[in-house]
């Protein structure tokens, strides 16, 4: 009965109610609806703008939770971002690179593209980790590996020192590829010999002796002394005359011997007359200093 007289009423009612399936009415109240009373459509009315605004209230905060949630993701996905370089250790993310290294084909492409990702997460360049990186491949005579990685690093502008430029001649030459650590040298280094440590010179000069490259090895020495500079070692000078032998420069192989003739002098007998004349001192100031205590005590006596 009450269904019946509900929908006789529905013609009249607002749209808002027409809206409704007869159970949501019946959860409104609608119980207590009487039909010609003046108050049904104000109950009604009144009864759905509470329950509307209540949805709406829900629904907003439906949507500031999904919108605090998703927020919450990005800023749990930005911590866990900025702590995956954190909470890795030095060593480990050492032996993560040099294992990927390893690991990787032979393509310049493939080891930049490590390189990159694995200091993407740096706040520095990681120039020490990366000479323990250098010092491992070194150790796995992954000399190829080696000059890709320094490579990598000059072309950031890092690692531009002789010690860097040093290890890369040397990998090269490791690696086979004495004309390019040549070239390399001749547009890095060989500018200016005057502030060129010995040892990176030696180096060079080895290489050049190895790969019988005599005439630069010659022209590097004789750089070397236009500005000054002499050799620590007869081991320089003995292979410096030697490329002027087999060239046929036997005048200026002469006058490299005849000029660091003081280099090929016996080491150990010079040693042994540096002891003796040491030796022969400290006698002669203990002699010296009896026979003044002895005059001191004649003289006591004397008194």
């Amino acid at each position: 009965m009450l269904i019946r007289r509900f929908h006789r009423a529905a013609a009249w009612a607002t749209p808002l109610l027409r809206d409704l399936t007869v159970g949501q009415i019946m959860e409104l109240g609608v119980s207590r609806l009487q039909v010609g009373n003046s108050c049904y459509c104000t109950l009604i009315q009144d009864q759905m703008s509470k329950q509307l605004a209540y949805k709406d209230i829900k629904n907003k905060d439906v949507n500031n939770s999904k919108a605090l949630d998703h927020t919450s993701e990005q800023n749990i996905g930005d911590i866990r971002k900025h702590q995956i370089g954190e909470n890795v250790s030095r060593m480990d993310k050492i032996n993560f690179l040099v294992n990927t290294l390893l690991d990787l084909r032979d393509s310049k492409e493939a080891v930049y593209g490590a390189l990159d990702a694995w200091v993407a997460w740096e706040q520095d360049f990681p120039i020490v980790s990366l000479k323990h990186v250098l010092a491992a491949l070194e150790k796995e005579q992954q000399w190829h590996r080696v000059v890709q990685v320094i490579k990598w690093m000059l072309s950031k502008g890092q690692g531009t020192t002789m010690n860097v430029y040093g290890q890369l001649i040397r990998a090269l030459d490791m690696d086979h590829r004495a004309e390019e650590a040549h070239k390399f040298w001749v547009m890095k280094i060989g500018s200016d010999l005057h502030s060129v440590p010995w040892q990176l010179c030696r180096s060079m000069m080895s290489i050049y002796y190895r790969n019988k490259m005599l005439e630069d090895l010659v022209k590097l020495f004789k750089d070397l002394e236009a500005f000054g500079r002499k050799p620590p070692e007869k081991s320089i000078v003995q292979r410096v005359a030697d490329a002027c032998e087999i060239l046929g420069l036997l005048e200026e192989k002469e006058r490299l011997l005849m000029k660091y003739k003081y280099l090929f002098t016996d080491e150990k007998h010079g040693s042994i007359k540096k002891y003796e004349r040491v030796s022969f001192e400290k006698s002669k100031r203990k002699r010296k200093s009896t026979k003044g205590t002895e005059l001191n005590s004649n003289l006591t006596k004397a008194q």
